[in-house]
């Protein structure tokens, strides 16, 4: 699998916050339907290979299920198709560039920083600035000593081929990436800004979330996440409110089977208004914790 088809999934995991209710002790779930349980944990997408072990509450509903459910089915996403998608929705329209896209002053900021990461000012100058923000974000991470190969749903999905357990997705590549994809450029150019505001801040507060979210301590993410993206609320709803609603007829459907299921999805997703807890709750389902 190629790094770079995992570019976009560290932001969508924890790039953003709402705002959270507390809950300290686990960042696993269990919610009991009339003959099974499906267990929902939140997760960490990018882990540094000295800090990769799990929180036991994963051993415990991995054990427990039969199946995986991701946010992605990453076995089945093909690296050339992953970037083939780049190349024909993260690319400017011929004519166009980078710098009359969002203007001489962000444009300056930005190259710097592309720069500094060794991205040519060519290749820059042809991409969407989603698709750089991202771009951006990952050799960041990367340099960082951050890699998808110790994040938890690959770690999972490994161990799951391993023991014959089926995986499947509750979206696609496609529906990930088109997310972005679909903003506008005044707000592509504001998560632009946004990656290139906190990209030397990324090390002391991604550890501070790692730290966080193994104890499943919301209250602190929350105080670590949430203020800044208050700010941007449309990319909140496109990332986080708007894919939580299209999951949960679909884990609720699991809810209706005979066997026990592991969902593991970004751990932002899970709590706050609007989160896939509180969206659970409000259907008649009483999520319990896994300690």
């Amino acid at each position: 699998m190629g790094r770079k088809t995992h570019r976009w999934r560290w932001l969508l995991a924890l790039g953003l916050f709402g705002g959270l209710t507390a809950n300290a002790g686990s960042p696993v779930w269990a919610i009991h339907g009339e003959h099974n349980t499906v267990y929902l944990a939140g997760s960490v997408h990018l882990l540094k290979a000295n800090d990769a072990s799990l929180p036991a509450a994963f051993d415990r509903a991995y054990g427990g299920s039969k199946a995986l459910v991701m946010e992605l089915d990453m076995s089945k996403v093909d690296p050339m198709q992953a970037a083939s998608f780049m190349m024909e929705h993260g690319m400017l329209k011929e004519g166009t560039t980078l710098r009359a896209t969002i203007g001489e002053d962000r444009y300056r900021r930005v190259s710097a920083e592309a720069e500094r990461l060794g991205v040519p000012t060519e290749v820059i100058d042809m991409m969407e600035p989603w698709a750089l923000g991202l771009q951006l974000l990952e050799m960041q991470y990367m340099k960082l000593g951050f890699d998808a190969q110790q994040g938890v749903e690959q770690q999972l999905q490994h161990r799951a081929q391993a023991d014959g357990k089926p995986i499947s997705g509750l979206e696609t590549m496609a529906d990930q990436l088109g997310v972005l994809e679909g903003m506008s450029y005044s707000d592509q150019a504001r998560f632009l800004d946004m990656v290139v505001t906190e990209m030397h801040d990324v090390e002391s507060e991604t550890q501070s979330v790692v730290t966080a979210w193994r104890t499943g301590d919301s209250a602190k993410l929350a105080a670590l996440l949430s203020d800044e993206y208050k700010s941007f609320p449309a990319l909140y709803r496109l990332l986080v409110t708007e894919r939580n609603k299209r999951w949960v007829p679909q884990i609720e459907k699991l809810l209706h089977g005979n066997q026990d299921y592991f969902v593991i999805v970004g751990a932002l997703h899970l709590v706050g208004d609007g989160g896939l807890l509180d969206l659970m709750r409000r259907d008649g389902y009483k999520p319990e914790s896994v300690n």
